[in-house]
């Protein structure tokens, strides 16, 4: 498991959701939405301070890809902006599958009887909540197994 909590980033055209984890990492918590500027460089400066002033060990990127795993024009803006945030930041950078996250993010605010005007504001942070908990499942499901197999082979636990 990571040492530090971590972030994640749902990047889009206008708008990124940033979550970040509990201090154990067990969970995502939606955070802030972070409104693009005209700058892609003030973008990944802004995104890289976010994550310096979190104190995180750890981003995480979702990457949009289509419905049957296939890349999109915005799978590849999205890939521009990790790549930039990992020459900017000494942070290792992830992506995670982003796929049906605003979907769920946004019937998460329709149960919750969040108005129509008031989405926008919040629906990218839950989003990128969404994108962190399938990572730190990922990290667990990972961990679990090393045990699993460390444990069929007579190996003691760390």
């Amino acid at each position: 498991m990571i040492g530090k909590r971590a972030i994640a980033f749902d990047i889009g055209d206008r708008r990124i959701g940033v979550a970040v984890s509990d201090p154990f990492n067990e969970y995502a918590m939606p955070c802030e939405t972070y409104f693009r500027t005209r700058s892609f460089a003030a973008d990944v400066d802004a995104l890289c301070k976010i994550a310096k002033d979190k104190g995180v060990g750890v981003i995480v990127c979702g990457l949009p890809v289509n419905s049957d795993g296939t890349e999109s024009e915005q799978t590849e803006k999205t890939r521009a902006f990790i790549e930039a945030l990992k020459e900017k930041t000494d942070l290792p950078v992830e992506t995670e599958d982003e796929r049906y996250t605003t979907a769920a993010a946004r019937e998460t605010q329709m149960m919750g009887g969040v108005k129509r005007e008031n989405r926008k504001k919040t629906i990218d942070s839950i989003a990128a909540s969404y994108i962190l908990e399938g990572y730190l499942q990922r990290l667990k499901a990972r961990a679990r197994e090393a045990a699993r197999l460390a444990e069929e082979n007579g190996e003691l636990p760390n």
